[in-house]
């Protein structure tokens, strides 16, 4: 193994980080930080008409929400076109890879031909070989000379060697005939400059391997390790697309799902250690390897990862959590808590997170703190406000306001009060849900009541007897 890993992350802006790509960035980011190497990242922009500026910052956004940090700067594939054409003329005057003057139509009519006799359409150039002195004052590709005899192996961690005959690459062009350098070009010259050890990346590149060799070896350099990881699939086996739902991290975001249970999903996604489901980013650094990822295309399921976010949730310090769910609240669109809510919810904090999957599920439950009077009741609420008289509340606040202000305290008057009533505490706890809070799912009451404190619990009382 070398010094030091090195991966890479290495999307083209066309879109949104599709969330295929940031399971690619994750295990890239697992690998490196779990042996102190380094996770660098690098746009493949060099296709100008679909890459915007607009992709690239919903890439790094949605790597930020991730919480996959990269080391150095963002490298830009397009700002190294000269450098990756000096390779492609250092091949040319080492007599690997030769000018074609041959035309698309050239190109075709050989393909044509071939079809018709049944021959291979893969297009041999006749200036492969040609004297120099022969070349036309005309547009011309630099291509590199390929093997023609023998086989390529890709030695590779996820889909084990994978024998690729020699006969079946072409001379692939490095250069276009305007001189620009083609992305399989880009893509080895970067990664060898990086200094990438570990080319983890989607098995729809396992082909391009070979032909990437090609180059590595040409020019004599070190080839990285290969991991082609199988690409994920919706629950019905199709290729994940649209019509599974969302695709993009940011939209996951969104949604109210935290970054840590999304991070500890899609590790699982595809990989394993043993049974085990629900792992900290500590222990996934520590166990992720490469021989525990899978050959077989994953399922997205989105009752496994809300359940682990439901987990993830209920283990997080309460005011990253807030800070978190900040977070979500912008990437929602939705309005801001101030100071005051933002304070509540925190200390409310402890007796929501147990039981919510999601961000606006635990805000939901968080609706007793974040509200202010009057309160209002929704439809469920009301109907068992409406079960109890006023007259019954109105005897309850004197019990309230003398309880001591404890779990215990609380608990020990509630309950002697329903006992003196003849009713049980779940008759008086309903109606207690709809006045504390307006809704019918909340925290327990006495934790509503130790959140509120006594004077705003009083309050909200003597506003429904009234």
């Amino acid at each position: 193994m070398p010094d030091q890993v090195v991966t890479r992350f290495a999307p083209s802006p066309t879109g949104f980080l599709h969330i295929g790509g940031a399971r690619t960035a994750l295990f890239n980011w697992l690998y490196a930080r779990g042996r102190g190497g380094k996770f660098l990242l690098r746009i493949e922009d060099t296709d100008r008409e679909r890459s915007t500026p607009e992709a690239t910052a919903a890439i790094l956004q949605g790597m930020e929400w991730l919480g996959l940090d990269h080391d150095g700067d963002v490298i830009s594939q397009f700002e190294g076109a000269e450098r990756h054409a000096e390779v492609a003329h250092q091949l040319l005057a080492e007599g690997k890879a030769y000018k074609c003057f041959s035309t698309q139509d050239e190109i075709a009519a050989f393909r044509e031909k071939a079809r018709a006799e049944g021959q291979s359409t893969l297009f041999r150039s006749p200036w492969r070989d040609a004297d120099p002195t022969t070349h036309p004052d005309a547009p011309f590709v630099i291509r590199i000379k390929a093997p023609q005899d023998g086989a390529t192996v890709i030695r590779d961690q996820v889909q084990g060697d994978v024998t690729i005959r020699n006969n079946q690459l072409d001379d692939m062009v490095l250069l276009r005939s305007d001189g620009t350098p083609v992305y399989m070009l880009a893509v080895v010259v970067d990664d060898h400059d990086m200094g990438v050890t570990h080319v983890i990346r989607g098995d729809d590149h396992l082909n391009n391997a070979a032909r990437q060799m090609m180059i590595y070896e040409a020019m004599g350099w070190d080839v990285p390790v290969w991991a082609h990881i199988p690409l994920i699939h919706g629950p019905d086996g199709k290729k994940l697309s649209k019509r599974h739902g969302a695709l993009g991290a940011q939209e996951y975001q969104a949604m109210g799902y935290p970054a840590a249970g999304m991070r500890n999903y899609l590790a699982r996604l595809g990989w394993s250690h043993g049974d085990d489901e629900f792992f900290t980013d500590a222990q996934a650094k520590e166990w992720f390897d490469l021989d525990g990822i899978g050959k077989s295309p994953a399922r997205f399921d989105l009752k496994k990862l809300e359940n682990l976010c439901g987990q993830h949730i209920a283990i997080s310090d309460d005011a990253a959590l807030r800070r978190e769910i900040g977070a979500y609240l912008q990437a929602a669109g939705r309005p801001s808590l101030t100071e005051t809510q933002n304070s509540d919810l925190e200390r409310a904090m402890y007796c929501l997170k147990d039981r919510a999957r999601t961000f606006p599920e635990l805000l939901e439950k968080a609706h007793f703190v974040l509200t202010s009077r009057p309160v209002e009741m929704d439809e469920k609420a009301a109907k068992a406000f409406e079960a109890v008289s006023d007259g019954i509340l109105k005897e309850l606040t004197p019990h309230v306001q003398n309880a001591s202000w404890s779990r215990d305290g609380l608990e020990e008057a509630l309950n002697a009060f329903a006992n003196d009533k003849g009713i049980k505490f779940g008759k008086l706890a309903a109606p207690l849900r709809a006045v504390l809070a307006g809704r019918a799912v909340t925290p327990s009451v006495f934790d509503m009541m130790l959140v509120l404190g006594r004077e705003e619990t009083l309050a909200r009382l003597t506003d429904a007897a009234n």
